[in-house]
């Protein structure tokens, strides 16, 4: 053994898509997989940290708005004055609003930070923040755009998250659309200001571990055509991911037609140089040539499942994206759920009542199980989302994984193939015993002070 390598030693592990008996894996010093030996002899043991449960890979949470987390369970009571026909996305919205023009960089980062400890509970490692609060808040004095990213920074340094942060494209309120509504302007930027915010996260994060950047589009219908060419053409320079929300809405594809003839993933596909960094976040409505695009370009698609069945968006055409080969990953969006498990158990269900049929992803790769096929993808999804080699239990990539906790009521006197469609299909699901982040052991239990600043931000965003 190398002095500067960690060694584990796991009863079981998930290596190369399915379970291994009595691994060792050895971690560098850079936090890296650097060996990983199925059916080691129990002495080897006496050299490394015997890990009691089984273990799995971290996952990347490829959508988050962190600041969304300060509304979970608060958008669930219908307004008098809303129609039950009006009760949806749009309506969503202005609630969301409420909060993202009042929160201030300190609440952010009270917020983020337990959010953060949450999502390690539920499996993530790291968390891609899709990022438009730039400005101040309304009514308070300017300041700079760092000020916001930073703050999302400093919270996924606090409790040991990784983090690629996304400052985010936001030039109009709609297609044909002369710039913001006044109460948009918080999210105002332009391909300048998001390159310009680039290379300020990048110079204020050197040294800090786990921690990159991307870029995102906030949608086609809040940047206009050529603006989005000049940001992807300088991601591309960087080698930096992109990230855009599309086809999440009927309203959204009905104006896309309107003003450009053409749905928003056909128009994306023929307008811009789509490839395999790019993410296209949601999707949802999607027809059987765009989806063949998506997969044809490399590009990946980001599901959301609790928040797309939160706000009523509809189901993804998963079996058919499948079909293609496409590449997907995983994401928890506005946070109304924070475990990747529940997000792989809803995909699932929904494709189940849709379907009428049991186990479909069984029929999406080449295990026999639905869980397993999954985890594999979103885990592999993963690296397209921070262009960071996250991609499993794998040699050379990031030592991210959880400890389940073999005893916990989910998993208990399971079979040891069926533990992972137990900790995806049997609710709730076990929470891991540990999390590490390269190689090493982080908190993932919230404290009485992140509780503690949490609910003095909730207190302040939302008091009468």
């Amino acid at each position: 053994m190398h002095p500067a390598e960690t060694r584990f030693f796991a009863p079981q592990a998930w290596v190369n898509g399915a379970w291994a008996d009595d691994v060792l894996l050895s971690v560098d010093a850079t936090g890296h997989w650097c060996g990983i030996a199925p059916g080691a002899p129990p002495s080897e043991r006496t050299r490394a940290q015997v890990l009691t449960g089984p273990v799995l890979p971290g996952v990347v949470n490829a959508h988050s708005h962190a600041f969304q987390r300060a509304m979970a369970g608060l958008t669930e009571q219908r307004s008098v004055a809303t129609a039950a026909s009006q009760d949806d996305f749009w309506s969503w919205r202005q609630r969301m609003y409420a909060v993202a023009l009042r929160i201030s960089p300190d609440q952010l980062e009270h917020i983020a930070a337990l959010l953060y400890t949450e999502l390690l509970a539920g499996g993530y490692t790291q968390v891609c923040e899709f990022h438009y609060l730039h400005n101040a808040a309304l009514g308070a004095p300017a300041a700079p755009a760092l000020d916001m990213s930073m703050a999302l920074v400093r919270a996924a340094q606090r409790v040991g998250m990784g983090i690629t942060l996304l400052p985010t494209l936001y030039l109009r309120s709609g297609f044909g659309a002369h710039g913001l509504r006044a109460d948009q302007q918080r999210f105002a930027s332009t391909p300048a200001s998001v390159c310009r915010l680039v290379d300020d996260v990048q110079a204020q994060t050197q040294g800090m571990a786990h921690v990159n950047v991307g870029v995102a589009v906030h949608s086609l219908r809040a940047a206009d055509g050529a603006s989005v060419a000049e940001l992807a053409q300088f991601a591309d320079q960087r080698s930096l991911p992109v990230h855009i929300h599309i086809a999440e809405q009927q309203q959204e594809i009905a104006d896309c037609i309107a003003h450009t003839g053409q749905r928003p993933v056909q128009w994306l596909l023929d307008n811009l140089p789509v490839h395999a960094a790019w993410n296209l976040v949601h999707a949802t409505h999607t027809n059987p040539q765009e989806l063949a695009g998506i997969a044809q370009s490399g590009a990946s698609v980001v599901i959301c499942p609790s928040t797309e069945a939160n706000l009523g968006d509809g189901v993804f055409d998963f079996g058919g994206y499948c079909a293609l080969q496409g590449r997907w990953s995983v994401g928890s969006d506005s946070h109304v759920t924070r475990r990747w498990s529940e997000e792989l158990r809803l995909l699932e269900y929904g494709q189940r009542l849709v379907q009428k049929k049991r186990n479909v992803a069984a029929h999406c790769g080449p295990s026999t199980s639905s869980a397993a096929n999954l985890l594999n993808a979103a885990v592999a999804g993963g690296q397209a989302a921070t262009a960071l080699p996250l991609g499993g239990i794998e040699i050379g990539h990031r030592a991210d994984f959880l400890v389940l906790d073999s005893q916990a009521p989910a998993l208990l006197g399971v079979p040891a193939h069926h533990v992972l469609d137990a900790q995806v299909f049997s609710s709730p699901d076990a929470a891991p015993q540990a999390v590490f982040v390269a190689g090493r052991a982080v908190e993932h239990r919230v404290d009485s002070a992140l509780c503690g600043a949490f609910a003095q931000a909730m207190a302040a965003l939302w008091q009468p």
